[in-house]
């Protein structure tokens, strides 16, 4: 890891708040040796990355499956992408197995679930709701972007829907713009959430700081942040293909990865 940057502590006259956790600038060498970390993490406790994985595997099934049911098969795509928008929170699980293989402490799934459940009176709960309020933020611009591009319309089939859209001029517009505002809401929520759920897991912080403080990580160090990010989201793109099936691999590699990457990117002052 290399140079630090101070961090603010506080406005003038607030001596007695807790400082600011401390930013770190880090490199393209720093994300390949958290990954190589949250590859040894998975190997050392896989029934916990593969259980969650799998739980986050099915609900993704589900959700597409639901929309089929619904007879809204053309939701699948945009569902199962803006699924995908949930998954710091699904990580927390690892983040948390991540953080025991750390300190020696003990693993097991009493241990696991109660640290989980423990965070809905605590400020993480608030994150999850953040989380939640981008996910219908990009379903309702799917569902203005359907109307304005291919009208007030339903499909029979997702067949139907696709090829709509790759063989219109409305239907490759409606990709284009559907594509670039998501890719903008999902730099926006990878900016928020990078290192905010690690940090709210492991401190008492309030999800504003936590919030703040993940954004300062990206923009410390933009080249090798931004570059995980797209790695995530073309891993978790080509893990959902085989019907989710990926996931219940890489959505805990990409988490314990997470862990480090924040232990790398942030340092917690002493209270």
């Amino acid at each position: 890891m290399s140079e630090n940057n101070s961090a603010p502590m506080g406005a003038p006259g607030s001596e007695g708040l807790r400082p600011m956790p401390q930013v770190n600038r880090i490199t393209v060498n720093d994300v390949i040796d958290a990954l190589a970390a949250g590859l040894s993490d998975f190997r050392r406790a896989p029934v916990y990355g593969l259980a969650i994985g799998a739980f986050f595997a099915a609900g993704g099934l589900f959700v597409v499956l639901s929309a089929a049911a619904l007879n809204m098969s053309y939701l699948s795509y945009p569902a199962a992408a803006g699924f995908v928008l949930i998954g710091p929170f699904a990580a927390v699980g690892l983040y948390e197995v991540s953080r025991r293989l750390e300190t020696g402490e003990a693993l097991s799934w009493p241990k696991l679930f109660a640290t989980m459940w423990a965070q809905k009176s605590r400020e993480l709960s608030w994150m999850a709701f953040v989380v939640l309020f981008i996910q219908i933020m990009w379903m309702y611009q799917v569902r203005l972007l359907l109307a304005l591009f291919l009208g007030f319309r339903s499909f029979a089939s997702f067949d139907e829907f696709l090829t709509e859209v790759v063989s219109t001029p409305e239907g490759m517009m409606f990709l284009a713009v559907g594509h670039l505002a998501g890719a903008v809401l999902s730099l926006i929520l990878f900016s928020l959430t990078v290192v905010s759920f690690p940090l709210l897991l492991e401190e008492d912080r309030d999800f504003i700081t936590a919030m703040i403080t993940s954004v300062r990580a990206v923009v410390t160090s933009p080249l090798p942040m931004i570059g995980w990010a797209f790695v995530v989201t073309a891993v978790l793109i080509l893990s959902m293909i085989p019907a989710f099936i990926g996931l219940i691999v890489t959505l805990p590699i990409l988490g314990h990865t997470t862990w480090h990457l924040y232990r790398k990117c942030v340092t917690v002052p002493e209270a």
